[in-house]
């Protein structure tokens, strides 16, 4: 693939994420498939490993953008609904109702809320919330890990209340410290709970998923 901008081609890590792009087996996998994103085959991976994902179901798809996910659940479980959300813009996805908007603010919450019909306690109705979510990273590790675990703490907080009992929360999270004291929450309120790294994601990547089974509510 050849770099037509001069200045990103004389960027090191530019002309070296060209190159890792075209020698990436999942970025001619999803362009064979049809797929937005690599990133597809790592939920794919997951639910293949886990079968967390069925027909008729309700599902969250928080950090949706490009919506490979989102694309994947719809193309697998036609008779599913689903809910994504992202700060950017993606294309129309047929069977998906899609908000652009930042997750963490109030407006997205009661989008989400009043789409899923959430009643004020007890449970919800939703089947399963992914989260793809990541922060812009800045290349501090702790930094970027401490914000990453504020994006996972909220998707956490949306899917304690959201989820029906015995759904699934699937969610990226990046490996530290403290994510060990977030898993050990998780654990309090699901029966099954795996920390994985699908073999589509990077080994060079610090990303991990959280898979937490069966809410107990």
């Amino acid at each position: 693939m050849k770099i037509l901008n001069k200045k990103i081609a004389a960027h090191k890590s530019s002309a070296q994420w060209i190159q890792r792009q075209a020698s990436d087996p999942y970025v001619a996998r999803a362009h064979r498939d049809g797929y937005r994103a690599r990133a597809a085959y790592k939920l794919i991976e997951m639910n293949e490993q886990f079968k967390f994902l069925k027909n008729n179901q309700v599902v969250v798809d928080l950090g949706a953008a490009p919506g490979s996910w989102s694309q994947y659940i719809a193309r697998t479980y036609p008779k599913t609904k689903i809910f994504a959300m992202d700060l950017l813009e993606i294309q129309d996805i047929p069977g998906v109702t899609f908000y652009q908007g930042d997750f963490t603010s109030d407006e997205a919450l009661q989008w989400l809320e009043n789409q899923l019909h959430l009643p004020e306690l007890g449970n919800g109705n939703v089947d399963v919330v992914v989260s793809d979510m990541a922060p812009n990273t800045v290349g501090h590790k702790k930094t970027d890990h401490l914000r990453q675990m504020v994006l996972l703490e909220y998707a956490l907080d949306f899917a304690l209340r959201a989820l029906k009992v015995g759904g699934t929360f699937v969610a990226k999270s990046f490996t530290g410290g403290t994510t060990n004291d977030l898993v050990r929450v998780i654990k309090q309120h699901f029966s099954s709970v795996h920390y994985v790294k699908p073999p589509a994601s990077r080994k060079d990547s610090v990303e991990m998923f959280i898979v937490a089974m069966d809410f107990k509510g």
